[in-house]
């Protein structure tokens, strides 16, 4: 028993980013045998603090590798290694044999600031000398004070600096916004529990030891149980049906595709043939994409790879797949023809599917058909299927070698999302083994080249589109041809929930956005003396953070008012600002009356019934409006849209790599989706684009939007590259068109072992094979001793994890809502005219300091309306999202379908949710699928502050149930989503326990000494008594092993589970009594035996057992015993702090230093209460004293 090995650690050791970035550069240093590389050093975890100073080389010195994006790191650490070179060059009076210390010049702080400087300059260039030393630090005040000078010389020497409130850091790499190990007031933990609670727990943790050590058979490795499998091969997105066997004989074989085949032409035939098919024929005729038929044929024909590139309405995307699939019908090959299109958005493949199915004189779902997500029409004679891209990346899973397909079009690579670049990979990589296979790659920008040279050299060809001239009309135009005037009260902007200033009334008085910085130069330079003066002054007040809701509303009305019939599209920047606009629109007295004005939105996330609508002509005398995000530029065309309203930007995420953190801006859009939105008014007549920027900000435009891949979190990319096998993950990705930030890969590699998904040699997990991918398929596993199928869920990896403990702690119906409620937009509504009302009806959902938890209860209540038929009603009364609702109920049955098809749960739903009531079990789960999402609760007077490893202080977005709240009785809040917007904020929370972090979160290593734990590197540090750190260690240990245990039998029944009921008691009664300290230094531990010494402390203290009653609750127990109250005195340190020293009895008990003479004195209250509660151990008088005084003190009370 004792020999047995323990089970993997579901999370490993976290290490920070910018430790990471370290061992990136020295590897790639390393590999380019360079002897400029400096060894990564050990250094305490990272994180973020928006409100720091830095300077990272503001007077040019060493660029950021970022400004380099074609520069792999190797290039750019030699370039600046040889800059460095040549500036220590400079100063060859400096290069004397010696140590460090011989050689930092002396000098007093009186010295001038000439001798100041020189010795900085003395430190900095001894750390460009050292392989070793990678950075410099600095407590000193004077060094503070004159940070802008150190940072002036920190750039001009090739380094980077970084102020940390009251620490100077020069370092070699960069340095991110927020470091842990230098944040004094970082929150350290002292866990205390319930008396009689650990005994109790030990007392069920000894009962399943004991009998595991009777048992051990029944806690051996068990194989799953083998499927059948069947012809289909299941996905989150349905099954792809395999063609109907055909005969085994070669002969009878060819014969029965030539009769298939010839049936095929002749209905090809009949149609084209047939009035209507004509009639159709002739409109095809018409696109400038049927004039390049024969040229496109041609070079599909000759070329494995060919790249087309054609403007908007040129009809590649409906016309080059009807090209290819009308040539192999009429060469008699149509039943070996199998044509996989690809589009980026939902709406888009099932649009061109449509129009292709009607062009051909069919119905949906016969030769041609589509599927997307939880979606689809196609049947055993598709030949030509559209799918976003996702679908054919789940093709991949089952299929590596796409069996069977014989042509891939990939539409829409100019939008460079992550799915596309996953996705060219793989296929570069598969046609030499498929050479028959041919791949057509369509974009409607020119910059073909980039991907032709990707493609070793693949021919171009582009297709000349058509559209009517467009009258283009830039802001400070549209201001003067209507006389509308700019003023800055007239420019606020509703945009929902998304604004930074009604997230969170803890937030600061927004700054100067990065918008307003980057146009700030070219409105500088512009020159409008061509324009009248009440132009010029609407312009010196324009406003580029606002999205300029009036002057929509204002031209909108101008063009019903004025203009010829034809449709208005407005482009927007997402679903919040869209929704508040319609708002706005509809209580309008024209642009609301329904018989003169049509009012849609168009949004990806939108049903699939109510996008359609775009597409619908409106009745004689009623205008068309769309209010649409940038899936209108080019994955979509409306054809009667004659007029085009820009606003200049769109909703981008970005990823910070070095902080560690994602941000949502609204963004400047690329020259070229300028150019694409203006085109959409030239369709059908001459058109008009209203840009609602002014011309010289379009000017300072980027040529193209950067790729998805450059700019979001890998981690969910790098798992799918683990589960199909492709090798390395760095190296895998070092092979795309533009390969991702070094660092970045590393962060996600970091985040994928910290879950549990990898282990130290990136290799996958128990638990990371079972949801290890982001998408899902059943493939028959080729290892012997488990032969199982491994089930993929379409989800973040995190929320995979969640729901498969969920399956295992037969708690799986509220994790179902749960991680369907985050995988779709959110179903709260906050209309900004009933913000207060929504707020309240969201609270009623809200009895457990858990947004999540909340949605469970506003589900449950509306599958009981539904029963009712009154889910509508329902969401009405409670400002929730029907839609929402609705993807949220067809989702649950998705992910329990798949847990099922894994046999982590029956058929019946009654095991697998008998302990779904357990409140304190469901937060567990949460915690254990959302880690190392972790933010620490420490409460001050009147509220709390929020404070997150790689962020450092954050706050909450204003419709979460916890941002209600002045008090959360939780020391710790674990969150799905992080983002940066001025702030860092969280968008969902639940409040957590020690006991389940500590359980339920990741690895715990032993701290200094007994009784000390630490979590993500030493980020959470953990304070209590050495037996209930055993007990934890011992709970998380046999836990970890019941897990994998779970996992690989998953036919385990764990009902009546001792080792559970010991976790769910500790959990349900943990009061979460600890305390927050901070700056606590622990001593070194000395080497006694048999005696737990409690370690030697110097600590602020924020709350704990007496806390803020300390004081009042030691008078008290005094007074009973029969004593005087205690007396107080207070003594100012050398360090600005105070140390107080209680007196009572003629005894003297001394606190630890505070920074204030108050809590100095609670301090020192709550060390003497510790005192008489036996919790320090002193010397044998002292402790005699204190023994008597508590019997007279119970003999009193008793008495």
């Amino acid at each position: 028993m004792k020999d047995r090995p323990p089970p993997p650690s579901y999370g490993a050791v976290y290490v920070p980013p910018h430790q990471r970035l370290r061992s990136v550069i020295t590897s790639a240093s390393s590999s380019s045998n360079t002897s400029s590389s400096a060894p990564a050093v050990d250094s305490k975890t990272v994180t973020t603090n928006s409100n720091s100073s830095s300077f990272s080389n503001p007077r040019g010195g060493s660029p950021n590798p970022s400004s380099y994006p074609y520069l792999t790191h190797q290039q750019f650490q030699q370039q600046q290694q040889q800059k460095r070179n040549s500036q220590l060059d400079s100063y060859p009076y400096l290069f004397e044999v010696g140590s460090d210390r011989d050689m930092e010049p002396s000098y007093d702080p009186g010295a001038s600031t000439c001798d100041y400087i020189e010795g900085w300059k003395w430190k900095m260039t001894t750390l460009l000398r050292s392989k070793e030393k990678q950075e410099l630090v600095s407590r000193d005040k004077k060094d503070r004070l004159d940070f802008e000078q150190i940072a002036a010389l920190a750039s001009k020497m090739g380094l980077y600096s970084h102020l940390y409130v009251k620490v100077v850091v020069v370092s070699k790499v960069p340095l991110p916004n927020y470091r842990f190990d230098l944040d004094e007031r970082r929150p350290q933990r002292e866990v205390i529990l319930p008396l009689g609670l650990q005994k109790r727990v030990d007392s069920y943790l000894g009962d399943y030891l004991s009998q595991k050590s009777r048992n051990m058979d029944s806690f051996q490795d068990n194989g799953f149980s083998r499927s059948n499998s069947s012809c289909s091969v299941a996905t989150d997105e349905g099954l792809f049906e395999q063609p109907e066997p055909l005969p085994q004989s070669k002969a009878a074989m060819e014969k029965v595709i030539w009769r298939r085949s010839m049936q095929m032409r002749s209905q090809q035939q009949a149609w084209q043939e047939s009035p209507e098919g004509r009639k159709m024929l002739e409109f095809r005729r018409s696109l400038p994409a049927y004039k390049e038929k024969n040229a496109l044929l041609m070079a599909i024909s000759n070329n494995q790879v060919v790249i087309i590139s054609g403007e908007t309405g040129c009809g590649k995307t409906t016309q080059i797949p009807q090209f290819i699939l009308e040539s192999e019908i009429e060469s008699v090959r149509g039943v070996l023809c199998s044509i996989i299109c690809t589009q980026p958005r939902r709406i888009s493949a099932m649009s061109v599917s449509e129009r292709v199915a009607v062009e051909r004189g069919e119905k949906l779902g016969e030769t041609v058909g589509y599927k997307v997500r939880l979606e689809g029409m196609k049947g055993r004679d598709t030949h030509l299927l559209f799918c976003t891209t996702g679908i054919l990346l789940r093709r991949l899973l089952a299929d590596r070698n796409l069996k069977g397909v014989t042509y891939v079009i990939v539409d829409e690579i100019h939008e460079r999302g992550m799915n596309e670049d996953f996705l060219l990979i793989i296929l570069k990589d598969l046609l030499p083994r498929r050479p028959e296979l041919r791949l057509i790659l369509m974009s409607a920008t020119l910059d073909a080249e980039l991907f032709s040279s990707y493609f070793g050299g693949a021919p171009m060809v582009h297709i000349p589109g058509f559209t009517y001239p467009v009258h283009t009309h830039f802001l400070e135009n549209v201001l003067e041809m209507t006389g509308y005037q700019l003023t800055p009260y007239n420019q606020i902007d509703d945009y929902g929930q998304e604004k930074t200033w009604k997230m969170n009334k803890q937030a600061p008085r927004k700054r100067k956005s990065q918008l307003t910085s980057a146009v700030e130069d070219a409105l500088r330079a512009a020159d409008f003396k061509n324009f009248g003066p009440e132009t010029q002054e609407s312009l010196s007040c324009w406003n580029p953070d606002s999205i300029g809701f009036n002057l929509i509303e204002y031209l909108l009305c101008n063009i019903c008012e004025k203009e010829t019939p034809g449709a208005v599209l407005v482009f927007m920047t997402g679903w919040d600002d869209i929704s508040s606009l319609k708002d706005k629109l509809q209580a309008h007295p024209m642009l609301g009356d329904t018989s003169r004005v049509l009012l849609l939105a168009c949004h990806g996330s939108m049903a699939s019934a109510e996008q359609k609508l775009i597409f619908d002509e409106p009745e004689d005398g009623v205008r068309k409006i769309v209010l649409a995000t940038n899936i209108a530029e080019t994955s979509i065309t409306i054809n009667d849209v004659v007029f085009v309203i820009d606003c200049g930007k769109a909703k981008e995420s970005s990823y910070d790599a070095l902080n560690n953190t994602p941000c949502l801006l609204p963004s400047w859009i690329s020259k070229v989706s300028a150019q694409q939105r203006r085109g959409r008014a030239g369709r059908v007549q001459p058109g008009e684009c209203y840009h609602l920027y002014p011309r010289c900000v379009y000017e300072a435009f980027a040529d193209y939007q950067l790729p998805e891949i450059l700019r979001t979190p890998l981690q969910s990319l790098c798992l799918q590259i683990k589960s199909l096998k492709l090798g390395s993950i760095s190296e895998f990705l070092s092979r795309a068109l533009q390969s991702p930030e070094l660092l970045a890969v590393q962060n996600a590699i970091e985040y994928l072992k910290v879950i549990g998904a990898l282990d130290e040699d990136e290799n996958l997990t128990v638990l990371g094979e079972v949801y290890g991918f982001l998408r899902i398929f059943n493939l028959m596993w080729s290892d012997p001793l488990t032969g199982r199928y491994l089930t993929m869920l379409p989800m973040e990896p995190k929320l995979g994890k969640m729901l498969i403990l969920g399956a295992i702690f037969n708690c799986l119906d509220p994790l179902l809502t749960v991680v369907a409620g985050l995988s779709v937009r959110d179903p709260f509504l906050t209309p900004m005219d009933k913000k207060d009302l929504a707020e309240a009806a969201k609270a009623q959902f809200s009895r457990d300091y858990s947004d999540h938890l909340a949605l469970v209860r506003a589900y449950e209540g509306w599958k009981d309306a539904e029963r009712d038929l009154a889910g509508y009603e329902y969401c009405w009364k409670n400002f929730l999202s029907a839609q929402s609702m609705k993807a949220i109920d067809a989702l649950r049955r998705e992910f329990y379908s798949l847990l099922r098809d894994a046999d982590l749960v029956d058929s019946t739903t009654t095991t697998c949710d008998s302990w779904s009531y357990d409140v304190h079990l469901l937060r567990a789960v949460i915690c254990y699928g959302l880690y190392p999402g972790i933010c620490s609760v420490v409460h001050n007077e009147k509220s709390f502050s929020l404070k997150t490893m790689e962020d450092g202080q954050v706050l909450l977005y204003s419709n979460s149930v916890n941002a209600r709240d002045s008090k959360i009785p939780y020391p710790w809040l674990v969150f799905n989503e992080k983002i940066k917007v001025n702030s860092v904020f969280l968008r969902d929370s639940t409040a957590v326990s020690d006991s389940v972090l500590l359980l339920f979160g990741g690895s715990i290593l032993r701290g200094d000494t007994d009784g000390h734990l630490k979590m993500l590197g030493g980020y959470l540090e953990f304070f209590m008594k050495p037996a209930t750190a055993e007990m934890y260690q011992s709970l998380r240990k046999e836990l970890e092993e019941l897990i994998q245990n779970k996992l690989l039998n998953p036919r385990m029944v764990l009902s009546h589970h001792e080792l559970l009921s010991a976790v769910r008691l500790l959990i349900s009664e943990d009061q979460c009594d600890g305390r927050f300290v901070f700056n606590r230094q622990v001593l070194q531990q000395p080497s006694v035996t048999a005696i737990a010494t409690r370690p030697a402390v110097v600590s602020r203290i924020e709350s704990g057992p007496g806390g803020d009653n300390s004081k009042s609750q030691l008078q008290t127990l005094l007074t009973r015993a029969g004593y005087a109250a205690p007396t107080y005195k207070t003594k100012q340190l050398n360090n600005n702090q105070f140390r107080a020293t209680v007196e009572f009895k003629g005894m003297q008990i001394m606190g630890r230093p505070c920074n204030n003479k108050k809590q100095a004195e609670k301090d020192a209250a709550a060390e003497a209460l510790e005192c008489l509660m036996g919790g320090t151990h002193r010397g044998h008088d002292y402790v005699e004293n204190m023994s008597m005084m508590l019997k007279k003190s119970k003999k009193d009370h008793n008495g």
